[in-house]
């Protein structure tokens, strides 16, 4: 029996790992001519990392997560990544920063949950952090940064939506509106939405299960909640936010139903979607955080920040075709063979030969479909000391010294 990749695992081939150079390339451009600085976390983390940073009421937390015992304790890879940074910003008293801290990663993370286009159990992110900064400016910041990172791979029909949840005192009154508008068809609802009635009202907006969206939009449930009222300094923030994206020149929509799925969220959150294949794919998340680091045990401190799933990404950009070599050496010379690939790859260049000492004819044809130029490297070129030089692309060929080749 063959053993294959698992479920909810893919391996990345050869033939498309383009891609993925090409989005972290942008990536690195685009963040550091923002000063970002990168910054790599372990794959696993202590168990009570995510449970009190992302939330004991989240489907991460209660059936996603990745969690396993070694040597009496918890231990969990990595769902989400905004927990492992504030983790490290912590443990390395890296609030002695002059703020912001800005920061951004690329990696693997971890969630059990149902494979389908674009999701994996394994899957990657690419998201920056902003600690330290409390005005709204580091909110469009952000916004600005994964507009034009999005537009850097490619994605250029975007649609930003944003809302506010104002602070813990702001949502009270509204959490109680919400459960007086549930209440009569709580009986009706998924049990997720039915735990999450006491402990986080506000995360059963995000509910995905089919039969709760549509008890919603057949009873206009959201409709008879108006929006959280912000309090005057919540609202200040949040107007101060349009105005900067105003000032961006990025169009956006409010939509004041938009929460997110994580319990850390305060004020700030939003979305962008991508239209790039028709049908419209959220490819980016975020939002402010101001509770998280002194929730994880550091001094109280403002901060926001976005993930985006690169696998999503990947999909709605051209598959990028594979390098070509500069040379593939020709020769039925091994020795000579293996030392001018060696002096060619010294000097910079991609090169590669023919390992099993092939007829000429045969070792010309690997090389048109994998180099941009043939050199061959026969009895009459090794003794009179050149080298012929074949552009694979018009057939053209000329003779000349290796110094020529290189200059």
């Amino acid at each position: 029996m063959n053993i294959k990749a698992q479920k909810g695992t893919k391996d990345i081939l050869p033939e498309e790992i383009e891609n993925w150079h090409f989005i972290q390339k942008a990536a690195e451009e685009v963040f550091t001519k923002a000063n970002f600085k990168e910054i790599r976390t372990p794959i696993f983390e202590d168990t009570s990392l995510f449970e009190r940073g992302v939330g004991d009421t989240t489907d991460i937390v209660n059936k996603e997560m990745y969690t396993f015992e070694k040597s009496d304790r918890s231990l969990t890879l990595r769902p989400e990544n905004t927990a492992g940074v504030v983790r490290a910003y912590i443990e390395h008293n890296m609030f002695r920063q002059s703020p912001p801290l800005k920061l951004w990663y690329f990696g693997p993370m971890f969630r059990y949950e149902r494979p389908q286009a674009g999701r994996q159990r394994q899957f990657h992110q690419v998201g920056v952090e902003m600690i330290g900064i409390q005005d709204a400016s580091a909110d469009a910041e952000c916004i600005k940064l994964a507009v034009d990172f999005l537009k850097s791979v490619g994605l250029n029909d975007l649609l930003v939506e944003i809302n506010s949840l104002g602070c813990s005192e702001c949502r009270k009154e509204y959490k109680e509106g919400l459960k007086q508008a549930i209440k009569p068809f709580l009986n009706d609802l998924c049990e997720d939405c039915k735990s999450r009635f006491e402990k986080n009202p506000l995360r059963i907006l995000d509910c995905k299960n089919e039969s709760c969206n549509k008890l919603f939009e057949e009873n206009n449930l959201k409709e008879k909640v108006s929006g959280i009222k912000l309090c005057p300094e919540c609202a200040q923030h949040y107007t101060k936010l349009k105005e900067y994206l105003d000032i961006l020149n990025i169009k956006y929509k409010e939509n004041t139903f938009l929460v997110r799925g994580l319990d850390y969220y305060t004020k700030t959150v939003f979305e962008i979607k991508s239209n790039n294949l028709g049908a419209q794919n959220a490819v980016c998340g975020g939002g402010r955080y101001d509770g998280l680091v002194e929730l994880l045990g550091g001094q109280s401190t403002p901060a926001i920040g976005w993930a985006m799933g690169v696998e999503r990404l990947n999909s709605l950009i051209p598959q990028i075709e594979e390098k070509k070599l500069d040379y593939f050496v020709v020769s039925d010379n091994q020795p000579e063979a293996i030392k001018l690939t060696s002096k060619l790859r010294e000097h910079g260049f991609s090169a590669e030969f023919d390992y099993n000492t092939r007829k000429f004819t045969k070792q010309l044809e690997k090389a048109s479909k994998s180099a941009s130029y043939a050199i061959i490297l026969g009895e009459d070129e090794i003794n009179n000391n050149y080298l012929t030089l074949k552009d694979l692309n018009t057939s053209e060929q000329k003779k000349l010294k290796f110094e020529d080749l290189i200059k």
